[in-house]
């Protein structure tokens, strides 16, 4: 329906070694990333770190350094604030390393209702979460993007073949740790909230993946004089339209969700963003080209096409 950059004609494989260098700085980083998460060494979230949030939601501002200063004077001063000033809520962290302190939320409820008697406000909400939980979720959330992307490959294979199925699941799993990689250098916290970012991404890019490999296998047929590179290529660049018409619909959704969606979507929505973006490129840059130099392909892909 709509073709924003018409018939183009762009050597996308004549650009694979760039790429290929900026995804492995993606792919260090976010590997970097997961092994500071393996150790806790990450922003990790109460869901993954165990520790105790609650949300305060005042009847006036609360200055957050006057609430740091009291927590600090009451034996938490190593509690993370974050504040929202439009609805007047001021968040509350506190990690734990070993074991978990049944009564931290009651202690902080406390502080405030001694040290600000004149701030009235009411509990939003409360969350206490204990290390070995924390760690089992580790566990399960790894566990839950490596089976999605044994899922890819097996999906893939059966639909195209395996290399197909190889090239979207390592073009994936290079989306997924170029988000963590990104969260981790702007030191967001990750919480299973992002997990479910991830889970979503990697959907999202499996298709965008799987529409350009549809268009390189239709060229495919019946062009035994054309070389492959020629083949992707065209097939790239052919869809390309399609592609970033795509993106451009999910990012106009996301960014007011990222700035204006509140705490709870904040996060979420920021790890889509980013990964919609990272998604687009692979699918192009990635996925393609190891379609490419994956051994054997310019007789294999060819006699396809035969």
């Amino acid at each position: 329906m709509l073709e924003i950059l018409g018939k183009t004609n762009i050597d996308f494989m004549g650009r694979r070694k760039v790429a290929f260098m900026v995804s492995a700085v993606f792919v260090i980083v976010g590997g970097f990333a997961l092994v500071q998460i393996g150790w806790g060494s990450a922003n990790l979230g109460i869901d993954f770190a165990g520790g105790t949030a609650v949300q305060l939601k005042f009847d006036k501002h609360m200055p957050i350094e006057d609430a740091r200063k009291a927590l600090a004077a009451n034996g938490l001063d190593d509690a993370e604030l974050q504040e929202f000033t439009q609805d007047n809520k001021l968040l509350i962290r506190k990690k734990i390393g070993s074991t978990i302190e049944e009564k931290t939320a009651d202690h902080i409820v406390q502080v405030f209702k001694e040290q600000f008697p004149n701030h009235h406000f009411v509990i939003d909400s409360s969350t206490s979460i204990g290390p070995t939980i924390g760690k089992r979720l580790q566990q399960d959330a790894l566990i839950a993007i490596m089976i999605s992307l044994i899922g890819i490959i097996l999906y893939i294979a059966v639909r195209f073949e395996f290399r197909f199925g190889v090239a979207a699941a390592i073009a994936t799993f290079h989306d997924v740790l170029a988000v963590l990689g990104l969260y981790y250098v702007m030191d967001k916290e990750i919480t299973l909230l992002v997990v479910t970012a991830l889970l979503t991404l990697a959907g999202y890019s499996l298709t965008d993946t799987v529409v350009v490999f549809d268009r390189i296998r239709e060229n495919l047929r019946g062009r035994r004089r054309i070389s492959v590179e020629t083949i992707i290529n065209n097939g790239v660049n052919q869809v390309l339209s399609r592609t970033l018409v795509t993106t451009l619909t999910v990012v106009l959704v996301l960014i007011p969700l990222t700035l204006m969606g509140g705490e709870v979507l904040h996060d979420f929505s920021l790890a889509l963003l980013l990964g919609v973006l990272v998604g687009t490129y692979s699918s192009v840059f990635v996925a393609s080209p190891l379609l490419l130099i994956w051994p054997g392909s310019e007789g294999r892909l060819l006699s396809r096409g035969s």
